[in-house]
């Protein structure tokens, strides 16, 4: 049987479907896997052994419906028996119809649910994990059932020996996609002054090039011993350093699930989204506020709605210090 999975974006969406992948391959390990994602994400995904084929979408190359018509005609020869659609917008749903192949379709929430959220009509609930929803299209129809949220990334033997000199560090990763998910630079840099008083640790920044300033910010506030690692490591080798660290911080973000996938404790913080989309372990620990009016954004905003931002300015350094000192 061969199979192909659409996911186009992003790092920690894509991560989040490793546990499906997983599980499709022990109930038909006889099954050929393909993967499309965006080519900008593929190491996201890279490397992951229940992928027989890693095919990669550009954007630019693809453009609009006779782009995707295009793209189609390149892997329809391919002869899949099964679609899996874990994107589910209009890009991959125009893909699987242009492929005509029996389509198994990840369920996302009800648009009129996702306008009021955006109109501030309702407050934002999830309807399960992500994890579980993706599996929501693989139950009925291919039988695979949910096992485990085990999340994985894949780095190589040169990633790990590009970052073995920071090997038991504390990496920060304070970096996010919309600017309310970021808990505040400053209480960052805070933290770091905390952590370095009352530990013999590195910390380590790691994020984007275009971070780089930004997190010199932290490093400047906590002191000498913080290393700004922004923009000089590859999203695998990021991962190689988070498999070896004393411990992850990081926002909801990508790095979250990168650690996840790499077996790392992380710790991770929650303002403006649901933190019950993910599940949690002893190694993956939930950092969040619990304000009246969180959460009350699915992906994070430009700018706190209410103008107070309470649900990351209430979690002060000295809490996220405690909460990090009892694990």
């Amino acid at each position: 049987m061969k199979i192909l999975v659409i996911r186009f974006s992003s790092i920690g969406d894509i991560i989040l479907t490793t546990p499906v992948l997983t599980a499709i391959k022990t109930k038909y390990p006889n099954s050929e896997i393909d993967f499309v994602t965006l080519e900008r994400f593929k190491d996201a995904i890279s490397g992951n052994k229940n992928i027989d084929k890693l095919i990669l979408f550009n954007k630019e190359k693809y453009k609009g419906i006779n782009g995707i018509y295009k793209f189609s005609k390149t892997i329809k020869s391919n002869n899949y028996d099964i679609v899996i659609d874990l994107h589910s917008k209009m890009r991959s749903k125009i893909l699987t119809k242009f492929i005509s192949a029996k389509t198994y379709r990840y369920k996302k929430r009800s648009w009129w649910k996702t306008l009021l959220v955006k109109m501030r009509i309702i407050k934002y609930e999830v309807d399960g994990t992500i994890v579980n929803n993706y599996f929501g299209a693989v139950k009925k129809g291919l039988g695979v059932i949910k096992n485990s949220e085990k999340l994985e990334f894949d780095f190589t033997k040169k990633d790990l020996e590009k970052v073995e000199k920071y090997k038991n560090s504390i990496i920060f990763a304070p970096g996010a996609s919309k600017e309310t998910k970021k808990w505040p630079k400053e209480y960052f840099g805070e933290l770091g002054k905390l952590l370095l008083k009352n530990s013999n640790k590195k910390i380590i920044l790691i994020g984007s090039k275009k971070e780089y300033e930004e997190l010199e910010v932290i490093k400047n506030i906590a002191g000498k011993d913080i290393i700004n690692l922004a923009g000089k490591l590859s999203l695998k080798e990021s991962g190689a350093l988070m498999s070896q660290a004393e411990f992850v911080l990081t926002n909801d973000s990508g790095p979250f699930h990168i650690a996840r996938g790499v077996r790392s404790k992380v710790f991770a913080i929650f303002g403006p989204t649901a933190p019950n989309m993910f599940e949690y372990d002893e190694k993956s620990i939930l950092i969040y506020e619990n304000t009246s009016c969180s959460p009350c954004s699915l992906h994070g905003d430009a700018e706190c709605p209410k103008k107070h931002f309470d649900c990351m300015k209430k979690l002060t350094a000295k809490k996220v210090f405690y909460i990090i000192k009892s694990q």
